[in-house]
């Protein structure tokens, strides 16, 4: 199939985008990586006015630590998170998820905040963000503001961004000492979004958990906190009865929803396997050092 009619703008300052989405609104879309939009106008399922082109904005590629967070600007691919030492360093997290999206091609076009904006339950990044406790930082002509992770997502494909906001940047918490972290991820090919994932992090100091976050993709509308979960694990070191209960209470709290190929019993089930992984790897691995 072929787009829809729409009118084309590539402004070269982030003012003009700004005054763009303010005046056309619902009827206006941005284009980042085009990994996803493209894909969506080919299909009729979007058919904007206006499609606004982000590639002239060199302001937002920056990819960077400022101050107590890494800030990932709109502009940054996937590949060159894959890349980064600042990444590696700083938020490796982000640095184990990224080869589990897609295929090189699309890691060199689609972007972090195009992701996130975009909000997939079965993406990687949303997840990620949501472990780390990031930020949005959104910005409108009215301003800037910044929604945590944990308020940002709303439901199947929906965000707390207004209609005239664009993300600029998101924002993460540098990693402490002591943090570990694992991604894991069940797909049927590599390259297909998963059936279930898991990204996850803690302080470990002689073996006791604190801080822990588990954040789930492909499990439900949205990215998901098992929080129930996290407090179960707190303060505690990792033995069977513990992994045993932590499951227990995972399958009591994880809202789960199946798919056409598999149903919530399995991903249920999956989940629980990936959460036993996940504790034993975190228990393991070398933590970070100051």
């Amino acid at each position: 199939m072929k787009a829809p009619a729409f009118s084309y703008a590539r402004p070269r300052q982030l003012a003009e985008v700004l005054s763009l989405l303010d005046r056309h609104r619902d009827e206006a879309r941005l284009l980042a990586g085009g990994q996803t939009l493209l894909a969506t106008l080919n299909m009729r399922l979007s058919e904007p006015a206006l499609l606004i082109d982000l590639q002239g904005l060199a302001e937002l590629r920056a990819l960077q630590v400022s101050g107590n967070v890494l800030r990932i600007g709109a502009m940054v691919t996937h590949s060159a998170i894959e890349a980064s030492p600042d990444v590696a360093r700083h938020a490796p997290l982000l640095a184990l998820a990224a080869p589990h999206i897609a295929h090189r091609a699309i890691r060199n076009l689609g972007t972090f905040c195009g992701s996130i904006a975009y909000g997939d339950p079965a993406a990687e990044w949303p997840a990620c963000l949501l472990a780390l406790d990031g930020t949005v930082v959104a910005r409108s002509v009215n301003g800037e503001r910044r929604i945590a992770a944990r308020d940002f997502y709303t439901g199947l494909y929906t965000t707390a961004l207004q209609p005239n906001e664009m993300i600029v940047a998101c924002e993460i918490p540098l990693a402490a000492p002591h943090q570990r972290f694992v991604f894991d991820e069940l797909s049927r090919r590599h390259g297909d979004y998963a059936v279930v994932g898991l990204a996850a992090g803690a302080q470990v100091q002689d073996g006791v958990l604190r801080q822990v976050r588990l954040a789930w993709l492909g499990t439900g509308s949205m990215p998901q906190r098992s929080l129930a979960t996290e407090q179960a694990l707190e303060g505690r070191t990792v033995d069977e009865a513990v992994i045993a209960q932590a499951q227990q209470t995972l399958r009591q709290e994880l809202q789960v929803e199946g798919d056409l190929t598999h149903a919530p019993a399995t991903k249920q089930h999956l989940a629980g396997v990936m959460l036993k992984r996940a504790l034993r790897a975190l228990t393991q691995q070398p933590a970070l050092q100051a």
